[in-house]
C-alpha cells in the first residue's frame, strides 16, 4: 500500500474524501400555512418557526425509503485536509431543495478492530464499510448540530468508507458531517482512486495559506495573491472573482501561472474590478493535482471619505445619480432610473423580469424586492410597456404575504427585517388591487390592506416598545429602509408618521456609531463583509447623504428610496457623526426584546469603542457583534474580540471565525473602558478567543499580554489574562491575536490625551486577572478598579452598575477630554 494521505489519532477528524458531484433536487413538500412563534418579540439569534413544508415532506420521505449503496459515481473533486474538520458544503438555496452527496475515502488500522467515531452532523449520513451499512443517523433537523457514535469496521489491510451526506436546503444551509476519532489508536488514510497527482501537498500548502495583500485594494494597487511558503513547483491559478451581492456576477475569469520559488502573484489592478467585497475562487493546478479555495477581497477605489457638497436635496440627486451609474441590478435601480427620468434605459426589463421571476418562484428575499416594485407601479407605472404592467399586476395578485397563506416555499418571514416588509409589501398590494382577489390567500385587496394595517400597527409597537433586534447592522438597517421609507412615502398618514418616527431613531443610531464616514459599532447581526469593509456595506452611503461625507458605492437595495422620497432625517445628527478635536460622545441605551443587548459608546474624533453588555452571557451565539473599535485613521481601521465559531478564517457559518460569536461572552463597559470574560467550556469547538486588528491605518504595539494600536491620533489598548499569540501566517497573517486558557479575559481601553510612551506604560503597570471567584479584575494607578462578574455584570469600585435609565432612547453626552 502507498504512503498514507493522512494519520489520524484520537480527537481527530477524518477530513480525506472523494466526492461526487452534487445532488439538488427542487422539494417544496405540499403547501400548508406556518406558525409565527416570535408573534412580534423578535429574538435575537436563531429562531426554530417549525417545520416547512419541504421538511415534513422530507421526513415522510425518509420514514419510507430504502437507500442503496452507489458505488458508480465519478469523483468530481477532492475533500483535503486542511482548513475545515468538518466535511462541509454549506450554501445558500432561494428555494426549497433537498441536496445530497457521496462521499468516499479509505482508512486502515494497525490490526482488524472495530473503531469508535462520533458522527456529528446538520443533516441525514448513511455510512458504508466495505459494501456493508455500518451506519445511519438522519435527524434532518434544520441548522442544528446532531450527535451520534458509530463503531465501524476497520481492516489492518485498509477499508473503503462511503459516505451519504444529505440536507434539505432552506436558505441558508450548513450543511455537514464530520467523523472524529474516539479510541485511542492512530489510523491511516488513503485515497487510492483520486488523481491527487505528485504536487497536492504543495497546493494544499498554498491554498491553507493564500490572502491578498493588505485589507483593502484600492484603484492604485494590484490584487495581488500572498504565500507564506514559495512553491517548490510551477503552479498554474485559476481566479475567478464574483460579487457578494444578490445579483450575483462574474467579474473576472483568467488563469495565472505563479513560478516555482514565489511568494506572490499578481492577478490585475484594483481600477479593473468595481468596488465592493468579492469572493475569490481560486483553483491550484500543478501536473494532475488540483486544490481549490475560496477567499473574500475588498475592492475601495478611494480611501478617503467623499464630501457631497450642497443641502440633502442636492445630495439625494447626488446618490440617484450615482445609483444610476454603478448600481448593482435590482429594483432599487430601476427607481432611480425612473426617477431620473431615464424611462428607456435597457436596464428595467431585465430587472424587472428577474424581480416577477423571483415572486413568482417565492424565493427568499423576494419580499426585499417586491417592495420597490410596488413602489414603481404606484408612482411609474405608465412609463412601463403595458405587457410588462400586466405581468406586474399577476405577480402580485399571486405572492404569498404571510404564514397565514398557505405555500411551500423557503421564504424566511420571521425577522423584524423581512416581517415588515412582507406587511408592507401586503398592505400596498392591497391598496394598488382593492377590488381584486389574491390567489394564496383568497381575499380581496381590501381585505389585505386592512389586515396589513393590523400587522403593521403591531409590529410598530413591539419595536418602539423593545427597539430592534438587529441594531446598528449594516447589513439589516439598508433593509429595515425598504418598508420604512417606502411606507413613509406611501402609506397612510398613521402608520407613515410611525415610519418616520422610526426612521429618525434609526438614523439617530447610525449616527452615534459612524466614525469617519463609516457606521460602526455593536451590532446585532453581522456578517464578515460588514465587519472587514465598512464603507461597502450599504449602510455607508446613507451615513453619506444624511450627514455630507462618505461613501457611496453600488448598494440600491433601499438608498434610491432614501433619495427619492421625502423623508428628511432629524437636523443636527451630523454633530455626532462629525466630531471636533477633544470632544467626546457618550451614550447608552437597550435594544432588542429582553433586552437583546445594552449598548455602551465612547467615542472621540479619533476612536469608537461600542459594547453590547446585553448578550446571554455563556449561550451559543448567533451573529452578535458584542465589542467593536474603529478609528478614524483609515476606512478598513477596525478591531474587535470574538470567539470563533468555526475553523475556517474565511468560512460563512453563523457564527463565523470572525463574525458572531461560538460562545457569547460576560461585557461591561464604563467609560473609555471595557471588560470582556468568555468561558468557552469543554464543548466549544476552539478554545480560544481572539482580537482582530486592521493593518490599514493602524500600527500595531504588541508585548506579551498587551497590544496597543495606534491609528493616527487614536490609542487603544487591548490586555488579555495570558499572552497574546501573534498569528504570523496564512490568512490571518498581522491580523489576529490569540488568547488561550479555560477562561480568558480581555480590557480594552481608549487612552484619553496620552502620549504612546505614556500610555503604553501605563497599561503595563495595570493588572487584569481573575478573582479565584466569578470576577474578572481590571485594575492599575489612577483608575477606578473594575469588576465584572460572571452573575452581577460590571461594578466599578464595588458598586453595581444600572442599566440604561432611559431604555430604548439613547442617554447621549457630549463632552471634552
Amino acid at each position: 500500500m502507498s504512503c498514507p494521505l493522512l494519520t489520524i489519532a484520537r480527537g481527530d477528524s477524518l477530513t480525506a474524501w472523494e466526492l461526487s458531484e452534487v445532488e439538488a433536487e427542487y422539494f417544496p413538500g405540499e403547501p400548508a400555512t406556518a406558525s409565527d412563534p416570535q408573534d412580534y418579540k423578535y429574538v435575537n439569534g436563531f429562531v426554530d418557526v417549525g417545520d416547512l413544508p419541504c421538511r415534513v415532506a422530507t421526513w415522510r420521505d425518509v420514514a419510507k425509503r430504502s437507500v442503496t449503496l452507489r458505488t458508480d459515481w465519478p469523483v468530481e473533486a477532492l475533500y483535503l485536509p486542511g482548513n475545515n474538520r468538518r466535511v462541509e458544503f454549506s450554501q445558500f438555496r432561494h428555494r426549497p431543495t433537498r441536496l445530497a452527496r457521496w462521499c468516499r475515502t479509505r482508512v486502515a488500522a494497525s490490526r482488524d478492530r472495530y473503531c469508535s467515531f462520533e458522527l456529528r452532523t446538520r443533516g441525514g449520513v448513511h455510512i458504508w464499510v466495505d459494501g456493508e451499512l455500518a451506519g445511519r443517523f438522519e435527524p434532518f433537523t434544520r441548522n442544528a448540530d446532531q450527535r451520534s457514535v458509530v463503531h465501524l469496521p476497520i481492516k489492518a489491510g485498509g477499508s473503503e468508507i462511503i459516505v451519504l451526506t444529505e440536507d434539505m436546503a432552506e436558505r441558508d444551509t450548513n450543511w455537514f458531517f464530520e467523523l472524529v476519532l474516539l479510541d485511542d489508536v492512530t489510523l491511516d488514510v488513503y485515497l487510492p482512486g483520486a488523481s491527487l497527482g505528485d504536487h497536492v501537498e504543495t497546493l494544499r500548502g498554498l491554498s491553507a495559506q493564500v490572502r491578498t495583500r493588505g485589507d483593502v485594494v484600492t484603484a492604485d494597487d494590484e490584487l495581488t495573491l500572498l504565500f507564506d511558503t514559495p512553491a517548490g513547483t510551477p503552479v498554474r491559478i485559476r481566479a475567478v472573482i464574483a460579487t457578494t451581492s444578490h445579483t450575483r456576477a462574474v467579474l473576472l475569469d483568467a488563469v495565472y501561472d505563479l513560478p516555482a520559488g514565489a511568494t506572490e502573484i499578481a492577478l490585475c489592478s484594483g481600477h479593473d474590478l468595481p468596488q465592493g467585497y468579492h469572493v475569490l475562487q481560486l483553483t491550484f493546478l500543478a501536473g494532475d493535482s488540483v486544490v481549490e479555495r475560496t477567499i473574500g477581497c475588498a475592492v475601495l477605489h478611494q480611501t478617503s471619505a467623499k464630501r457631497l457638497g450642497g443641502d440633502l436635496a442636492d445630495r439625494k440627486k447626488q446618490a440617484l445619480e450615482h445609483a444610476i451609474a454603478y448600481g448593482e441590478n435590482r429594483m432599487g435601480l430601476v427607481v432611480a432610473l425612473l426617477e431620473g427620468g431615464e424611462t428607456d434605459d435597457p436596464r428595467i426589463a431585465g430587472i424587472v423580469e428577474e424581480t416577477l421571476l423571483a415572486m413568482a418562484e417565492r424565493r427568499d428575499c423576494a419580499d426585499f424586492v417586491a417592495v420597490p416594485l410596488l413602489w414603481v407601479w404606484i408612482r411609474y407605472r405608465d412609463a412601463l410597456p403595458a405587457n410588462l404592467q400586466t405581468r406586474i399586476r399577476q405577480a402580485v395578485l399571486d405572492f404569498r404575504y404571510w404564514v397565514d397563506e398557505p405555500g411551500n416555499d423557503a421564504m424566511w418571514f420571521w425577522s423584524e427585517n423581512h416581517a415588515l416588509c412582507f406587511h408592507v409589501a401586503q398592505m400596498l398590494a392591497g391598496q394598488s388591487f382593492a377590488q381584486d382577489t389574491f390567489s394564496a390567500s383568497g381575499r380581496t385587496g381590501t381585505a389585505q390592506a386592512e389586515l396589513a394595517a393590523g400587522r403593521l400597527a403591531r409590529w410598530f409597537e413591539a419595536v418602539e416598545e423593545d427597539g430592534l433586534a438587529e441594531w446598528n447592522s449594516a447589513a439589516y438597517y439598508p433593509v429595515d429602509f425598504i418598508g420604512l421609507l417606502t411606507l413613509a412615502e406611501l402609506g397612510p398618514p398613521d402608520l407613515a408618521d410611525r415610519a418616520r418616527a422610526m426612521c429618525d431613531r434609526i438614523f439617530t443610531m447610525v449616527a452615534l456609531h459612524t466614525l469617519e464616514g463609516v457606521p460602526a459599532g455593536s451590532m446585532g447581526r453581522a456578517y464578515d463583509k460588514e465587519l472587514r469593509a465598512g464603507p461597502l456595506t450599504e449602510l455607508a452611503p446613507f451615513a453619506a447623504v444624511a450627514f455630507g461625507q462618505g461613501w457611496l458605492n453600488k448598494g440600491v437595495a433601499s438608498l434610491p428610496l432614501f433619495a427619492a422620497g421625502r423623508y428628511e432625517p432629524p437636523e443636527g445628527l451630523a454633530r455626532y457623526a462629525w466630531l471636533d478635536p477633544g470632544q467626546v460622545v457618550s451614550a447608552r441605551y437597550l435594544q432588542g426584546y429582553g433586552p437583546a443587548a445594552e449598548l455602551g459608546l465612547y467615542k472621540t474624533r479619533d476612536v469608537q469603542l461600542s459594547t453590547n453588555s446585553g448578550a446571554k452571557a455563556g449561550g451559543h451565539g448567533h451573529q452578535q457583534h458584542v465589542l467593536d473599535l474603529r478609528f478614524a485613521s483609515h476606512p478598513m481601521a477596525r478591531a474587535w474580540i470574538n470567539h470563533p465559531g468555526e475553523d475556517d478564517p474565511w468560512g460563512q457559518q453563523r457564527p463565523s471565525y470572525w463574525a458572531g460569536n461560538g460562545t457569547l461572552p460576560r461585557v461591561g463597559q464604563h467609560g473609555n473602558a471595557a471588560l470582556l470574560q468568555y468561558r468557552p467550556g469543554s464543548e466549544a469547538r476552539l478554545n480560544f478567543t481572539h482580537a482582530f486588528a486592521a493593518r490599514a491605518g493602524l500600527i500595531h504595539h504588541h508585548h506579551d499580554d498587551l497590544l496597543v494600536l495606534e491609528g493616527g491620533d487614536g490609542l487603544v489598548a487591548l490586555k488579555a489574562t495570558g499572552a497574546l499569540q501573534a498569528i504570523k501566517e496564512g490568512p490571518a497573517e498581522g491580523l489576529e491575536y490569540r488568547c488561550n486558557g479555560p477562561l480568558q479575559g480581555w480590557a480594552v481601553v481608549v487612552a484619553q490625551g496620552e502620549s504612546l510612551s505614556d500610555f503604553v506604560h501605563r497599561m503595563g503597570q495595570c493588572r487584569l486577572h481573575f478573582d479565584g471567584k466569578n470576577a474578572l479584575v481590571f485594575e492599575g494607578p489612577g483608575s477606578a478598579q473594575l469588576r465584572l462578574d460572571w452573575q452581577q455584570g460590571l461594578l466599578v469600585d464595588f458598586v453595581p452598575q444600572p442599566p440604561p435609565a432611559h431604555g430604548v432612547t439613547p442617554d447621549i453626552t457630549i463632552s471634552t477630554h
